[in-house]
C-alpha cells in the first residue's frame, strides 16, 4: 500500500470504527450496566476477538484474494443474527439491577461479540482489497493493515465503553430507557447489515 494512502485509510477506519455498531453499543451497555471496572474485562474479549478475525480475514483475503467477495456477502446473516441476539441480551438485563451478576459482560462474550462482528469482518475485508491488494498480495502487508484496524475496533470500543462509564453515573435513573435504546439501536444494526 502507498503511503499517500495511509491518511485516507486512518480517516475511514475513525470514521467507520466510532460510528455505531454491535461491539460499540455492547461496550456502552456494560459499562453503563456494570461500571469501567467489570467492563474492561469484557474489552479485553473484544480486543482478543477482534484481533482474531483480522487475523483470519487477512488469512482468507491472501489465500483467496479477489475471489473472496461473493461469500463475504454470506457473512453478513450470520452476523445479523448475532446482532439480534445481542439485542435481545440487552433488552433482557432491563429488569436486571447491577448486583453483581456480569455473566453477560465477560471475556468471552466480548470475545464472541467481536468475532462474530459483520460490521467489523466486513469492514476488514473492504480495507484488505481495496487499500492493499490493488499494491500488494503479501500478507506482511495485509497484517500491517490489521494492526491499523485496531483503532476501528478495540480503539473505538475502548471510546464508547469510558463514554458509558462516565454516563453511568448520570443515567442510574433513567438504566430502563439506555436499554430500551441500546437494544433497539442493535436492531437497527441488524436490519442495516441485513438489508445492506
Amino acid at each position: 500500500m502507498p503511503i499517500r494512502l495511509i491518511p485516507s485509510l486512518l480517516a475511514l477506519i475513525v470514521v467507520w470504527g466510532f460510528t455505531p455498531g454491535p461491539a460499540n453499543i455492547y461496550a456502552m451497555g456494560c459499562s453503563i450496566l456494570y461500571g469501567r471496572r467489570r467492563t474492561l474485562m469484557m474489552w479485553t474479549g473484544l480486543l482478543c476477538g477482534f484481533s482474531v478475525a483480522a487475523i483470519i480475514a487477512a488469512i482468507v483475503t491472501h489465500i483467496v484474494g479477489p475471489a473472496m467477495s461473493h461469500g463475504v456477502a454470506y457473512l453478513k446473516y450470520l452476523g445479523g443474527i448475532y446482532i439480534l441476539w445481542l439485542a435481545l441480551t440487552t433488552f433482557r438485563n432491563i429488569q436486571k439491577e447491577s448486583n453483581g451478576d456480569n455473566r453477560s459482560c465477560t471475556f468471552a462474550t466480548g470475545f464472541i461479540v467481536q468475532l462474530t462482528n459483520a460490521k467489523i469482518i466486513l469492514f476488514d475485508f473492504m480495507v484488505y482489497s481495496v487499500y492493499v491488494l490493488p499494491y500488494s498480495s503479501r500478507l506482511i502487508d495485509l497484517f500491517f493493515a490489521a494492526a491499523l484496524l485496531l483503532i476501528a475496533g478495540p480503539g473505538a470500543n475502548l471510546a464508547w465503553l469510558l463514554a458509558g462509564a462516565t454516563m453511568g453515573h448520570f443515567l442510574k435513573n433513567y438504566r430502563r430507557q439506555v436499554s430500551w435504546v441500546m437494544a433497539a439501536l442493535l436492531v437497527v444494526c441488524a436490519v442495516i447489515v441485513f438489508i445492506g
